[in-house]
């Protein structure tokens, strides 16, 4: 059964003749005429009563009401694989770890959402070990997460540097040094995230290997709550410079010196991205723009030495 003559159905009903019906699709009448009777062998019944004027038989008036609601159908269907294909409609799971999840990504969703407003965002937070799977057996369809330990199917792209920086109480004696060093954190209460934690897994690496041992370990497992227990003076946090930016009441910001570079922060995404949805690739083309820019910009700021 073929869309077109039942729009051309629709329009013969509308005008009353076929003649009519011709000028208003741009058809020749033979068209028209050889559209309908396709129509009717298909369905096996006649629509029609031809004469001087034409009627519906009692199939053409049940076949006309539904006909109107299948040809609205089809042409939503038709809209809605053209928006699917162009990126305009559809889900797109995403995951992102922290901080970028609360402080980098919020305003940027806003903004695509405000662009493509028929795409659907769904936003999982999770470790980068975590979305190296995820990413791989489609649970989430590209992620922003750090450097992952292995590929599994996945490209990793790096966009920008999460800067790292050491928060301590301003009545800490460090507060005062000029210049703060990995080795004197020896023997100090550092506060830490939980093991799976890049930021944590950058720096226990560091200090190991710059003779930063022994130190008192607590396990907060929240990187967003580190920065009260420093405030409280319950010991000393390296943490994401964008997370106390202002520092709060009470700390202070310093740079580890000899703490190498920040943690690289990129897409993670499938090899094969032509198994992604238009609107999936389009979200993630966006981002890795948004994000990238950050290097450019400098738009972190630097700690302070005092």
């Amino acid at each position: 059964m073929d869309i077109r003559g039942i729009a051309t159905f629709q329009v013969i009903v509308r005008t009353g003749s076929f003649q009519q019906a011709a000028k208003d699709l741009k058809y020749a009448q033979s068209t028209v005429t050889k559209q309908i009777q396709n129509l009717e062998d298909d369905l096996g019944v006649k629509l029609l009563e031809r004469g001087k004027s034409i009627r519906l038989t009692h199939a053409g008036e049940v076949f006309i009401k539904k006909a109107d609601q299948l040809i609205r159908d089809f042409y939503d269907l038709q809209q809605t694989m053209t928006d699917l294909n162009d990126g305009e409609k559809g889900t797109v799971n995403i995951g992102i770890m922290e901080p970028t999840a609360s402080y980098r990504i919020p305003m940027l969703i806003k903004e695509f959402a405000a662009l493509y407003p028929n795409v659907e965002i769904n936003i999982k937070i999770h470790n980068s070990h975590m979305f190296n799977q995820m990413v791989s057996d489609g649970t989430v369809d590209f992620a922003i997460c750090a450097t992952p330990e292995s590929g599994l199917g996945t490209n990793f792209e790096p966009l920008f540097v999460e800067e790292i920086v050491l928060l301590l109480p301003k009545v800490h004696p460090l507060s005062k040094k000029k210049r703060v060093y990995l080795s004197d954190l020896q023997n100090e209460q550092i506060l830490l995230t939980n093991a799976t934690c890049p930021f944590r897994r950058k720096l226990e690496t560091s200090l190991h290997e710059k003779g930063a041992t022994p130190y008192r370990k607590i396990e907060i497992g929240n990187m967003a709550a580190l920065k009260y227990y420093v405030q409280v003076q319950y010991g000393l946090a390296a943490v994401p410079m964008i997370t106390v930016t202002p520092p709060p009441e009470g700390t202070v910001l310093k740079r580890i010196e000899n703490l190498d570079g920040g943690l690289i922060t990129g897409l993670l995404i499938k090899k094969d991205t032509e198994l992604l949805s238009a609107a999936a690739r389009k979200l993630a083309s966006y981002l890795r723009q948004e994000l990238s820019m950050l290097a450019a910009q400098g738009t972190t700021a630097s700690a302070g030495n005092a």
